[in-house]
């Protein structure tokens, strides 16, 4: 079967690896000159299984408006006028009672583990290197309300068989002795040694070059104009090359047996063309990169600070930092008042925790920071969307919001045995199918 994969991030090369493992002919069109260039290009670098509460529970609705009038916020909302945000709020709100955040839990939950021992598999079979640290991820909290809820929901994750556990200051520091000089501000946290951190863009395009060279076409530097549907199915997609240094354009039509939809939040209007409306909104990211000046100093646990709701993973002699969301509309800037206060909170709080380890100067002092943001592919119950659309030939493979470099591999394995006909051994309810039964996929 010829399978055109739209998008090539750590989604769509995943899904085109294992198209590949199956006997699939498969095609990738990026309009980027590379694998990983957008939303896998610069993240928290976590493979975060029992990290991965939805954003919409009770206390969501308050706190986001609150939240409204901080630049700094975790969740900023910036309302726009736009249909698609408002209605994509109202049904978030919809998600935010306790019968719902567990359901949804459930389901997310379900797809990291698969998904975990997808990339362990994957990894073993590829020997990819990609600054892979397998040292779990902690948690830490600065007040005791924060740390009593953080137990709650030690509890519900270890009800899904997550071995995520509260731990004392004492023992947190133990885990990673980075954050003494912080210590003293520090109430308790959480850990799971399962849980792994690396770099979701080495590991996507060397994957993607393994694709290449088992056959697989890339035609990177291609827009994709439009979707071709005859009926009730798609028959084919339009493309174009980016301008050349001569300026020549010329889009052409390409025919397959499959089309899978994975270009994160972009994913969205795209469908819409051809009447397939499924509820991604982008959600704004940012992160930061900072050289080690102290290597030594640096943690080597992956590790989220609840108090700015940022993560940080070490990658080789940098330290990557990254979070808060925002959400209004597809905004790339880094330029603008929201995005300067938003990137510069990074450089303030390493310098808070981990004083003196890193070069956290801003571009202004002379420092290089590597500054960056990223458009999270959210949907109102942060469960992705994998399966068939109601539209013959058309697959979708988006929706993962900040969890696509945790979910990859699974994601892309599902969406392949879904295509080729099999039954994914997990409990999820994929796009166009009811939920599966349980095959008792084992936590790791």
């Amino acid at each position: 079967m010829k399978t055109i994969i739209l998008g090539a991030g750590i989604i769509g090369i995943s899904t085109a690896w294992h198209l590949l493992e199956r006997g699939h002919q498969v095609t990738v069109v990026d309009r980027q000159a590379d694998a990983a260039m957008e939303t896998s290009f610069a993240n928290a670098a976590q493979i975060s299984v029992s990290y991965c509460e939805p954003w919409a529970n009770r206390e969501a609705p308050l706190k986001a408006f609150k939240w409204m009038f901080d630049k700094e916020a975790p969740l900023l909302l910036r309302p726009q006028l736009d249909w698609q945000q408002w209605r994509w709020g109202l049904q978030f709100l919809a998600q935010c009672n306790d019968a719902a955040f567990e359901r949804n839990v459930q389901q997310i939950v379900a797809l990291g583990a698969y998904s975990h021992a997808a990339l362990k598999d994957l990894v073993n079979a590829t020997g990819i290197e990609y600054n892979r640290l397998e040292r779990g991820i902690a948690h830490f909290y600065t007040d005791q309300k924060s740390l009593d809820a953080a137990g709650r929901a030690v509890e519900l994750m270890r009800r899904h068989g997550v071995q995520r556990r509260l731990v004392s200051r004492e023992e947190l520091l133990a885990i990673e002795p980075a954050f003494k000089a912080y210590g003293n501000r520090i109430t308790g946290g959480t850990y799971t040694s399962t849980d792994e951190s690396g770099d979701a863009r080495v590991f996507t395009q060397a994957l993607a070059r393994r694709c290449a060279a088992r056959g697989a076409q890339f035609l990177y530097g291609h827009d994709v104009l439009r979707l071709h549907k005859i009926g009730d199915a798609i028959d084919s997609v339009a493309v174009m090359p980016r301008a050349t240094a001569s300026g020549s354009q010329k889009d052409f039509i390409l025919k397959a047996d499959a089309f899978v939809v994975a270009c994160g939040s972009y994913t969205a209007p795209l469908l819409r063309t051809v009447g397939v409306d499924l509820p991604i909104y982008p959600g704004k990211g940012y992160s930061a990169t900072f050289p080690l000046l102290r290597p030594e100093g640096a943690p080597m646990v992956s590790t989220i600070d609840d108090g700015k709701k940022i993560a940080m993973s070490r990658l080789g002699n940098h330290l990557r930092v990254a979070g808060t969301i925002e959400l209004g509309g597809f905004d790339l800037r880094l330029d603008s008042p929201v995005a300067r206060a938003r990137c510069h909170m990074l450089s303030r709080r390493i310098e808070e925790i981990l004083p003196g380890v890193c070069d956290t100067r801003t571009p202004e002092e002379g420092g290089n920071p590597q500054y960056w943001t990223g458009l999270r592919p959210a949907t109102p119950t942060n469960i992705p969307f994998i399966g068939r659309t109601r539209l013959g030939k058309l697959w979708v493979n988006a929706g993962h919001g900040t969890l696509g470099w945790t979910h990859g591999a699974g994601s892309g394995k599902a969406l392949a045995e879904l295509l080729s006909g099999q039954e994914p051994a997990m409990d999820f309810g994929f796009l166009g199918m009811p939920a599966q039964r349980s095959r008792g996929v084992a936590l790791s």
